[in-house]
């Protein structure tokens, strides 16, 4: 597992020597929120981690930097593509080189076990297979080009709801066949060189403990069993204890400076509580980390005379921004994925359109990224609407129709209706003046921001205890007007003077850990205005957040919803344009209300009002193309009404072009599902993610996702691995090699092991095409709890119309094996085993048996 050649972690370990016990423990916990300390003495620059896995979000240093925005993980995993997973991981060393970033905390192979887990689309796949197949991609595109990888979160962390709190139970078989699975094959076949400890804890039946404690698992298996030897680095604001998680496997403290660590970890060491051979191997974890990075140059050089970055950095030859651009709109269109096309419309003749109606909420305001840590702003968006606009013919009419809002908080309100009051230079300029105030009501300074939106703003000094908003908001249009104001900590609001609202919560760092800072809980005024319009002054006095090492801030919304037609008057509108157009394009979705880190979601509906509108739109006009603009699985009543069903994901900054490109015909939609779509929620098997006196319990065992509904024999919207592109294939033959392979030595699933199969297909369609081709593999029912079926390898070919393509794929001989409680150790169980080939886990065409004796796996005669 090593990546450092052992003469050089020798010469590592003698500056490690040559460092005394304080110099040492202060290496340990974050220098800042991003940055980890320097030491010159030992050659060591900073290194800088950046949040992931959208894209590359940098330090926060320049508030008004942007990034290249990417497809959502979920979106990545439906491409099923590991060598698009490895450009896109290169694009990301790419913009981590521009952002001056070192380690990206990216890729997350949590699985989606359950459809309402807060950060589903922040995950490849249900399925351990495809997540570590997908994730190790990325890894690989990040690190060849010098930028770390940081595998998180270790482990079994696959919801939100009180997520530092929370303790996953599950036996020691079901972590190891499926949580532990995506881990270990990431780290055998792409060598992540960072890995981040979960918040939550983990009960496995032998130790119960917060993942940053954890020995067992970080120390005995992670570092001792898979030879991990980079460091174990916290989530933010994770580790709770000093010596627990020092002797625990825990490495680097995040972020910082403050921390369990520091002078009481000196002390734990003086006392015999913690070992000096520990410290100094977790600096010697962090030491390869620099060096593999670049950060780590001669021992006393002067930093000026360091390298930046490692040699070999293809920093200078990164892709010009058009072809980044190109990439992530190449992503997105692949990933989309055509459940349904029952009147073949896909792809359409622009040249053949008079117009086009394009409708829906997420028509008007597209979702293109899901909330929380993984949040980049973005360098450009292109909506939908404008990528429709550039594709289609100028002759072509094009209108937009919201049919409804789907969102239960109104928007931030427009600058324009905000006036600065007071004197001075900005008096009368759109926006809000923020007031500096020390502990003695004394104001240190003030600025102005032409926003609405003040969410964790930051910007003053360490004297600052209050930061006191002034606005004058003008109200035009008569009717009742809602203002709602969103505020984190103590705040009060007064309207013309008087205190309408106010809060007290002195939480700390909390405000981060449950996202409230970025979305905190809504209350509002209805306000009445007339003929004439109506000013009213607004003061918002907010009180100092101490968020620890994510510093300080407040927090502060002041959204507006203004008198207009009712969701049903606009539905009536987008039915009516939908019938006088000779193409209806629905997009619904959901919302940065809905998919987010910091809360799971409370059911699978689509926000209203957009069952209703889908349903009016597709009774106006029989050709309705129906986009779901989602990172998470939602129900679909209407599934099977819509002619056309297209999953389109959150898919990034490109979002308008790569729907273009997939309406009308310059990019395949080849995406496959990475989940099961559900019919109706209560046929998902694992319905919700709340934890019971603070255990969820993995009861499901290894039967997760797919393998569940085939346990139970539910039939789901749509299955896993479904989608049909835009052309059609014939399975012609699948063949084994011989003779029979050994399976004597199969505790690794990388390498060659396992079995190769040849499979032959045919594109009998009207277009060329790619095609995914999957293998699941049948076990026997022995009577020891197997998946009724399983994932056991794909591979993707293309082939022109009338013409066959060989796919190649390769089955592990960890699809083989179970892990044997007893001994604890993977064996492979003797008996029959069925290899079915197909385009899903519902729609398997061709099969082959292996019998699996003794050491040997056998073609079946």
């Amino acid at each position: 597992m090593s990546c450092v050649p052992w003469p050089v972690d020798a010469e590592l370990r003698r500056r490690v020597a040559a460092l005394d016990l304080p110099s040492k423990v202060r290496l340990l916990t974050g220098e800042t929120v991003w940055r980890l300390p320097a030491e010159p003495r030992l050659g060591l620059l900073p290194v800088t981690t950046s949040d992931g896995p959208q894209g590359v979000r940098g330090t926060g240093d320049d508030p008004e930097a942007t990034g290249l925005l990417a497809p959502a993980p979920s979106a990545l995993g439906a491409t099923w593509d590991k060598a698009l997973a490895q450009r896109l991981g290169g694009l990301f060393a790419n913009e981590a080189h521009r952002k001056g970033v070192d380690v990206l905390l990216a890729p997350e192979v949590n699985l989606q076990r359950t459809p309402v887990a807060g950060r589903h689309f922040e995950y490849f796949s249900e399925d351990p297979l495809l997540t570590g197949t997908l994730a190790g991609a990325v890894v690989r595109g990040l690190q060849e080009r010098g930028v770390g990888a940081c595998l998180k979160h270790f482990v079994a962390n696959d919801s939100e709801t009180d997520r530092t709190r929370y303790r996953s139970r599950l036996d020691e078989r079901t972590l190891r066949e499926v949580y532990l699975a995506p881990f270990e094959q990431v780290l055998a076949e792409a060598a992540p060189w960072s890995v981040m400890a979960a918040y939550s804890g983990v009960d496995d039946g032998v130790e119960a403990a917060p993942m940053t404690e954890h020995s067992r698992l970080l120390r005995e298996v992670l570092k001792g069993e898979w030879g991990f030897d980079g460091p174990v680095i916290s989530d933010w604001a994770a580790t709770n204890s000093t010596v627990a998680s020092a002797v625990g496997g825990l490495d680097l403290v995040m972020p910082g400076p403050e921390g369990p660590w520091g002078e009481a970890l000196v002390a734990a060491v003086r006392a015999g509580q913690v070992s000096q051979e520990l410290i100094d191997d977790k600096v010697l974890r962090l030491l390869r980390l620099a060096r593999r990075t670049g950060r780590l140059g001669e021992q006393g050089a002067r930093a000026g005379d360091m390298p930046a970055r490692p040699s070999g950095s293809l920093e200078a030859a990164s892709p010009a921004p058009a072809e980044e651009f190109a990439l992530l709109r190449e992503v997105a269109a692949r990933a989309s994925v055509v459940l349904r096309d029952e009147p073949k419309l896909l792809p359409l003749a622009a040249d053949g359109l008079g117009s086009v109606a394009l409708i829906g909420p997420n028509a008007v305001a597209p979702y293109l990224q899901g909330g929380g840590s993984a949040f980049v702003p973005a360098v450009r968006t292109v909506s939908f609407e404008e990528g429709l606009r550039a594709a289609l013919p100028s002759q072509v009419r094009l209108t937009v129709h919201r049919g409804g809002d789907s969102r239960r908080r109104p928007p931030i309100v427009p600058d324009t209706m905000l006036t600065v009051p007071g004197e001075g230079d900005r008096f009368g300029t759109p926006g809000m003046r923020a007031d500096h105030v020390d502990a003695d009501g004394t104001i240190l300074r003030s600025t102005v921001r032409a926003s609405g939106d003040w969410t964790s703003y930051d910007h003053f000094c360490a004297a600052t205890r209050r930061v006191i908003l002034h606005t004058v908001l003008t109200l035009s249009e008569p009717g009742v007007h809602r203002l709602e104001f969103g505020c984190a900590g103590r705040f009060t609001i007064a309207v013309d003077g008087e205190e309408v609202l106010s809060g007290n919560d002195d939480r700390g760092v909390e405000h981060i850990l449950d996202s409230t800072h970025h979305h905190p809980a809504l209350r509002g005024i209805d306000v009445e205005v007339g003929p004439e319009p109506r000013r009213l002054s607004v003061r918002i006095d907010l009180g100092v957040i101490e968020a620890g090492g994510y510093g300080r801030f407040v927090t502060a919304q002041l959204r507006h919803a203004p008198p207009g037609p009712t969701p049903y008057e606009e539905i009536a509108e987008a039915a009516a344009a939908a019938e006088a157009a000779d193409v209806a394009v629905v997009v619904v979705g959901t919302n940065e209300e809905i998919e987010s880190e910091g809360w799971d979601r409370t059911g699978l509906d689509l926000p209203a009002p957009q069952d209703e509108l889908v349903r009016k739109v597709l009774a106006a006009n029989p050709r309705t193309i129906v986009v779901v603009n989602a990172g998470a699985p939602v129900l679909l009543p209407w599934a099977s009404e819509a002619p056309v069903l297209l999953w389109a994901w959150l898919p990034g900054q490109e979002a308008g072009h790569a729907l273009a490109d997939v309406l009308f015909g310059r990019t395949e939609p080849s995406g496959r599902l990475p989940w099961t779509l559900p019919a109706r929620a209560e046929d998902v098997p694992v319905p919700h993610a709340l934890p019971r006196e603070g255990i969820v319990a993995y009861d499901e065992g290894v039967h997760v996702g797919h393998r569940s509904w085939d346990r139970h024999g539910l039939d789901p919207a749509f299955p896993f691995g479904h989608g049909l592109g835009w052309t059609s294939w014939d399975y012609e033959s699948v063949s084994l090699p011989e003779p029979s392979v050994s399976a004597a030595a199969l505790t690794c699933p990388a390498g060659g092991d396992g079995l190769q199969l040849t499979v032959e297909v045919t594109n009998t369609g009207p277009r060329k095409g790619r095609e995914v081709v999957q293998i699941y593999l049948e076990p026997p029912q022995d009577g020891l709890d197997r998946p009724v079926r399983l994932l056991a390898g794909f591979t993707t070919v293309r082939a022109e119309t009338g013409a066959r393509a060989t796919a190649q794929v390769h089955v592990p001989s960890r699809a083989f094996q179970v892990w044997d409680t007893r001994k604890h150790a993977w064996h492979t169980p003797p008996g029959r085993y069925r290899l079915c080939v197909g385009r899903s886990s519902r729609d398997l065409r061709l099969s082959v048996e292996v019998i699996a004796d003794g050491d040997r796996l056998i073609p079946a005669g």
